[in-house]
């Protein structure tokens, strides 16, 4: 069964950017909204890149922006 994206991740997606120095920079909507340095950065780099939903995924993880499931609506 495929896998869909949430709504806000579908419609306003994360993008990230791996500088030289290691650094992953997280921007959504055009604007930088988090910079991941060291171990923690490395961590990340080696999950990304394996499918658009594993990637918002792990990026919303690394922002603090996502649901734990116990939320209401």
């Amino acid at each position: 069964m495929p896998e869909t994206m949430p709504d806000g991740l579908a419609e306003d997606p994360f993008s990230y950017e791996i500088v030289k120095s290691g650094e992953v920079r997280i921007s959504r909507a055009g604007r930088v909204v988090t910079v991941v340095r060291g171990a923690a950065a490395a961590k990340l780099a080696s999950r990304l890149g394996y499918g658009a939903l594993r990637d918002q995924q792990a990026l919303a993880r690394a922002t603090g922006n996502y649901r734990r499931g116990n939320e209401r609506r």
